[in-house]
C-alpha cells in the first residue's frame, strides 16, 4: 500500500533529474509569432465534474459521478483520519491501520487483493496523509457488487479478523517501508522538516510514517480501538465514478453499507493556527550526499483559507514553472545551484510553503543561501509580474484537465470530490480552487506573499559527509511471527459476490498516414477530454549513446530546449507556459522520445514549438558548461541511491558487451565533462532525425486536422548526412553466476537485483511466460512478495518481471530488504523461483486469476489517452497488429497452464542468475559468503565509468 508523505520536492534525485535540462537566463528571442493561446477562462470552464450525492442514515456521505467512456467503475472510501489524530506515543497509527486494512475482514478473510484481481480490478491501493486515509479500486463495471462487498465488510466487518499475527506482520512491512525511504539520499530530512517548523505536540508535528518505537508499542488492542474509533461510515465520504448512475448506485450502497452502525464521529484538532516560529531557525545535518540541499520551510494555511491560491500562484512564480524567477537565477543565470524549486503544500487546516535549492557543487553554500533569500525578498518586495502569473494559470490548469480523464486512482475525479467533499464540505470545491487561482493578480499574490513569508522560517542544510547517527537505523534481533491457521469466515453476511460477464475492451481504432517527407503518423482518437498528445519517437535510445562518451545521448537531451535558432530557452518556456504545453524528452533502451501535451485548443501553437524544438536546436556553448555540471552532479547523486548503483552494474551483468550494457544511469562522468557542442550534434544529426523518426498522436481533433498540422511544421524536414547504425548479437548471454556487493555504508536496508538473459526477445510473443510470471514475480500477489513481504515482513515489495526491449528479454528481480536478512531474503529469491519451476509448478487457481486478471483489466488498464498512447508505441516496437489489444482476450483464452509454465521454464533458471547487492558490506558480506556464489565487493565509489566493471572469478 503506498505511503506517500508530505516531501515537496521529493528526492534530490528526482529533482535534478526533472531539472536537467534547464534552460539559461540570456535575453529573449523570438522567431516567428505563435498564435494567441486560448484564454484561460475557455479552460477552467473544461473541467466539469457534475455529480450527485446523498447520505445513508448511519451517516455515510455518497458522492456519483457518471462517466460512460468505459465499463468501469472508480471506487473510493476516504475516511477523515489520518497522522494528525494521533496522540503522542502512537504515531504511525494512521499508516499502519491503513496496511492492516488489506488483510482480510470477517466475512473476506484473506488477502484483500486475491477477490479483486480475480474481476481485474486496476490502481487498487490505499495512502495515508496527515489529514485523511482512503482506499480505491477501479473495477469493471459488472464487478461493482464485489468492491462494495468488500469495502463495506472492512469498513463494518473488521476487528474480529484482526490477529497478533496480522498486527506484527504488518508492523514489520511498515518498519521496512520507513527504512525504505530512509535509505535514500537527503532520507532523513522529512523527521527535521516537521520537527522544525512545528512544536511538540503539534497535530503536523510527526511524520505519517511515524517512529520506530511507537510502532513497535502498537498492541492488538490499541489498533482495534483505533478502527472503532474513526473507521465509522458516519466518519467517510465515498464516491463512485464512472459507468454508474446514482440510482443504481444508491440501491448498492443501501444494500452493502446501510446496516453498518455508525460509529463515533471522528473531532479534528482544534483549528491550529499556522504554526509561527519565535524566530528563525536552523539546523545542518550530514548525510552522503552528492550535493549541500538547502531548504526554507514556513507554516501557512490551508486548503480553504482565502490566501491558498495565491501563496499556489507564489510558489509556482518563485520556483514551479520551468521559467520561475530560482531557475533563471540561480540555476541559469547566476549558476550558483544545479536546481531550485518552490511549492506549496495545501492541507486541511494549515499548509507548508518551502523554498529548496541543491549547491552547485564548488560553490559556497552561504553563498546560495543568502541569494535565495534576496530573491524572496525582491519577490515580497515588487510581486510577480501579470504575464507570470497567466503562465502559472494556464499551465496549471491544463495539468489538471488531463489529470481528470482518468475516474479513479490516485488523481482522477473521484479523488476531486472526496477531497472537496472532506476538507472543504463540498465536492465542487475544485471549481472554487480553478476559479480562485484565474482570478489571482500581481496585488492580490504579492499581498498574500507578504503576509507569510515575512514570517520566520525554519531552514535545514544537508552537507555532505558520514550520515549522522541516528537511533532508528539500527535493526533489532530478528523475530518470526508465528505461522496461523488459514482464516476462514466469522461473520454472516454471506460469500462475496459473484462477477458476472466483464465487458470486453473497446480499444479505440488506430489508423496510419504520411507527413509529406514520408515520416509515419500513428493517431487513435479520443475525445473525453478536449488534449492532443504527441510523442515523436525516433529508433535510438540508450542503446544508442556513444561507446567511451556514455551520457552523450542524455546530454544532447537536455540541451535541446536550451535554445533554438530563433528562440532562447526562456522563450521557449515562457510560450510554453502561455500555452499550457508540456514539451519533454525520454530514453528507453530503444527509442528516443520528444512528447508534447497541449490542450487541442492551443494545438497549433503547440506544435510549432514542439516542432522548432525538434529540427533546430541551437546547443549553445554558453550554457552547455552549466548543463554538463547538472548531468555530473546527477551522476554523483545516483552514486549515492541504492536504486542507481545497482543500475549500473546489473545491465554490465546481464548483457555484456551489446549495446544493452550502455545503461549506466546519466553516464560516464569522466566522459560527460569531456563532451563538447561537436560530439551533442553530431548525435543530433545521427540519430534524431526524420528518418529515424515516427509520430504517435492520440488526440480529440480527426486525423486529418492534426496530420495538416504536423504537416505544416514537419513535412518539409530532411535528414542529411549518414545515420546511426545499432547492432545487436544473434543471441545476449549473461555473465556467470555471481553477486557483487557494491558497499554503501550507512545502509538500513539492503537492495538485492538479480538478472539473466532468457533467450526471448521483445518481438517474441511473451504473453505465455508473463502469465506464467503472475503468479511469480508479478503483482502484489506473485510469491516471491508474498514470502519476502506478507509472509517474513523483511521487505516493503518485491517483484520479478520480464524487461522487455526489441532484442533481448531479461528476467530481473529486485528486493528492498532489511540488512540483517540480506541472506536469507536472496536464498528465499533463489529458492521461491526454483520451487516454483520444479516442485512447486503455478496452480489451477493462480493460471485461472491471471488470465481473470489479464482479460478483465484491460478497460481500466486503457482507461486514458496516455495509456493509449503508450500501447501504440509498444505494439510498434515489438512489431505487434494496431488491433493487437482488441483481440488480447482470444489469445488469454487460448493458453493453458501447461503452455505458460513450460514457456517459463524454458526461460529461466536462477542458477544461471547474477546477482548485485548494495549495503554495507561489513554487515552484509558474511551473510553472502555461505551461499555458494563467488562475492566480489565493490566500493560504491568505484560503480561510475567503465573502470567499474564486474571481473571474471573474483571472489
Amino acid at each position: 500500500m503506498a505511503y506517500r508523505p508530505f516531501l515537496a520536492t521529493g528526492t534530490a534525485l528526482a529533482v535534478l533529474t526533472a531539472l536537467a535540462p534547464a534552460t539559461p537566463a540570456t535575453a529573449q528571442t523570438t522567431g516567428a509569432a505563435l498564435p494567441a493561446a486560448a484564454p484561460v477562462a475557455d479552460l477552467v470552464r473544461a473541467v466539469d465534474i457534475p455529480f450527485q450525492q446523498f447520505t445513508l442514515s448511519n451517516g455515510l456521505r455518497v458522492i456519483v459521478h457518471t462517466d460512460r467512456k468505459a465499463p468501469v467503475v472508480a471506487v473510493s472510501v476516504w475516511y477523515d483520519v489520518g497522522s494528525k489524530h494521533e496522540p503522542r506515543g502512537k504515531t504511525g497509527f494512521a499508516h499502519l491501520f491503513e496496511h492492516l486494512m488489506f488483510n482480510g475482514s470477517e466475512n473476506a478473510p484473506g488477502d484483500f487483493f486475491e477477490p479483486l484481481e480475480q474481476v481485474g480490478a486496476t490502481d487498487v491501493n490505499g495512502t495515508t496523509s496527515f489529514d485523511r486515509t482512503n482506499y480505491f479500486e477501479t473495477v469493471p463495471t459488472a464487478a461493482l457488487d464485489r468492491a462494495l462487498f468488500l469495502e463495506s465488510d472492512r469498513m463494518g466487518y473488521l476487528t474480529g479478523a484482526i490477529t497478533q499475527r496480522t498486527l506484527d506482520v504488518q508492523r514489520g512491512v511498515v518498519q521496512n517501508e520507513k527504512r525504505q525511504g530512509d535509505n535514500q539520499p537527503y532520507g532523513l530530512r522529512r523527521y527535521k522538516l516537521v520537527e522544525g517548523l512545528f512544536p511538540a505536540g503539534h497535530p503536523y508535528g510527526h511524520t505519517t510514517i511515524g517512529s520506530m518505537a511507537d510502532l513497535d508499542a502498537a498492541s492488538l488492542a490499541d489498533v482495534k480501538a483505533w478502527f472503532r474509533d474513526h473507521y465509522g461510515p458516519n466518519n467517510a465520504v465515498l464516491v463512485l465514478a464512472g459507468d454508474v448512475d446514482v440510482a443504481t448506485a444508491r440501491a448498492k450502497v443501501e444494500k452493502y453499507f446501510g446496516a453498518i452502525p455508525a460509529g463515533p464521529r471522528s473531532v479534528a484538532p482544534p483549528a491550529p493556527i499556522p504554526a509561527s516560529l519565535p524566530g528563525p531557525a536552523s539546523e545542518v545535518m550530514k548525510d552522503r550526499v552528492a550535493a549541500t540541499m538547502i531548504v526554507r520551510e514556513w507554516a501557512v494555511p490551508g486548503i480553504n483559507d482565502k490566501d491558498a491560491a495565491a501563496l499556489d500562484v507564489a510558489a509556482g512564480v518563485l520556483g514551479g514553472l520551468a521559467s520561475s524567477r530560482f531557475d533563471n537565477v540561480l540555476v541559469k543565470g547566476e549558476k550558483l545551484a544545479v536546481s531550485a524549486s518552490a511549492s506549496y503544500q495545501p492541507m486541511a487546516q494549515l499548509g507548508m510553503f518551502q523554498v529548496m535549492a541543491i549547491v552547485r557543487p564548488g560553490v559556497d553554500a552561504a553563498v546560495v543561501s543568502k541569494r535565495l533569500d534576496a530573491l524572496v525578498a525582491d519577490f515580497l518586495r515588487t510581486g510577480p509580474t501579470a504575464d507570470e502569473v497567466k503562465r502559472y494559470v494556464t499551465s496549471t490548469v491544463s495539468e489538471r484537465i488531463g489529470g481528470l480523464e482518468s475516474v479513479g486512482g490516485f488523481g482522477g475525479k473521484a479523488v476531486a470530490l472526496a477531497e472537496g467533499a472532506l476538507y472543504s464540505g463540498d465536492p465542487a470545491h475544485y471549481k472554487k480552487e480553478l476559479a480562485a487561482l484565474a482570478a489571482q493578480t500581481p496585488a492580490s499574490v504579492k499581498a498574500a506573499a507578504g503576509r507569510w513569508l515575512t514570517r520566520p522560517a525554519y531552514q535545514l542544510s544537508i552537507v555532505p559527509g558520514a550520515r549522522d547517527a541516528y537511533a532508528e537505523a539500527q535493526v533489532p534481533p530478528h523475530k518470526d511471527v508465528p505461522a496461523e491457521a488459514a482464516p476462514a469466515v466469522t461473520g454472516d453476511r454471506g460469500p462475496i459476490p459473484a462477477v458476472d460477464r466483464v465487458a470486453d475492451l473497446s480499444f479505440p481504432a488506430v489508423q496510419r498516414t504520411q507527413l509529406s517527407n514520408g515520416i509515419e503518423l500513428v493517431y487513435a482518437q479520443r475525445d473525453t477530454v478536449p488534449v492532443t498528445q504527441a510523442v515523436l519517437s525516433f529508433d535510438a535510445g540508450i542503446a544508442a549513446d556513444v561507446e567511451g562518451k556514455l551520457g552523450t545521448g542524455q546530454l544532447t537531451l537536455a540541451m535541446l530546449d536550451e535554445g533554438t535558432a530563433t528562440m532562447s530557452s526562456i522563450a521557449l518556456a515562457e510560450a510554453k507556459e502561455r500555452l499550457g504545453a508540456d514539451i519533454g524528452t525520454g530514453n528507453s533502451q530503444d527509442r528516443t522520445t520528444l512528447s508534447l501535451r497541449v490542450p487541442s485548443a492551443n494545438l497549433v501553437a503547440g506544435t510549432a514549438l514542439w516542432a522548432d524544438i525538434a529540427r533546430n536546436p541551437a546547443f549553445p556553448e554558453g550554457e552547455l558548461t552549466r548543463v554538463k555540471t547538472q548531468q555530473l552532479t546527477q551522476i554523483a547523486q545516483e552514486l549515492t541511491s541504492p536504486n542507481g548503483l545497482a543500475a549500473r552494474v546489473l545491465p554490465r551483468l546481464m548483457s555484456p558487451g551489446t549495446p544493452y550494457a550502455k545503461s549506466q544511469g546519466s553516464g560516464d562522468p569522466k566522459a560527460v565533462a569531456a563532451l563538447t557542442r561537436g560530439d551533442l550534434v553530431a548525435f543530433q544529426q545521427a540519430w534524431l532525425r526524420p528518418d529515424k523518426a515516427k509520430i504517435f498522436v492520440v488526440s480529440d481533433r480527426p486525423l486529418a486536422e492534426v496530420r495538416a498540422v504536423f504537416d505544416r511544421q514537419l513535412g518539409d524536414w530532411r535528414a542529411t548526412g549518414p545515420a546511426g547504425t545499432k547492432t545487436f548479437p544473434a543471441t545476449i548471454a549473461s555473465v556467470s553466476p555471481r553477486i557483487v556487493l557494491i558497499d554503501r555504508p550507512d545502509s538500513p536496508q539492503s537492495l538485492i537485483q538479480g538478472g539473466m538473459q532468457t533467450g526471448l526477445k521483445g518481438t517474441d510473443d511473451l504473453l505465455p511466460v508473463q502469465v506464467a510470471n503472475d503468479a511469480l514475480g508479478a503483482g502484489f500477489l506473485g510469491r516471491l512478495n508474498m514470502d519476502l513481504r506478507e509472509q517474513k515482513h523483511w521487505s516493503y515489495g518485491v517483484g520479478g518481471n520480464f524487461s522487455r526491449n526489441a532484442f533481448a528479454a531479461p528476467y530481473v528481480v529486485s528486493a528492498p530488504v532489511q540488512a540483517d536478512q540480506t541472506g536469507p531474503s536472496l536464498t528465499a529469491l533463489r529458492r521461491g523461483i526454483a520451487d516454483y519451476l520444479t516442485t512447486q509448478p503455478m496452480t489451477p487457481a493462480e493460471f485461472d486469476r491471471a488470465i481473470n486478471a489479464g482479460t478483465r483489466s484491460l478497460s481500466g488498464n486503457f482507461e486514458t489517452s496516455l495509456d493509449v498512447l503508450s500501447a501504440m508505441q509498444a505494439n510498434d516496437l515489438y512489431r505487434r497488429p494496431d488491433d493487437y489489444y482488441a483481440t488480447i482476450t482470444t489469445r488469454y483464452r487460448a493458453l493453458t497452464r501447461d503452455q505458460v509454465q513450460a514457456a517459463l521454464d524454458r526461460a529461466i533458471d536462477p542458477a544461471k542468475m547474477a546477482w548485485v547487492v548494495v549495503g554495507e558490506a561489513a554487515k552484509v558480506k558474511p551473510q553472502l559468503d555461505s551461499l555458494g556464489l563467488p562475492v566480489e565487493v565493490i566500493p560504491a565509489a568505484r560503480v561510475a565509468g567503465t573502470s567499474a566493471a564486474p571481473t571474471a572469478g573474483a571472489q
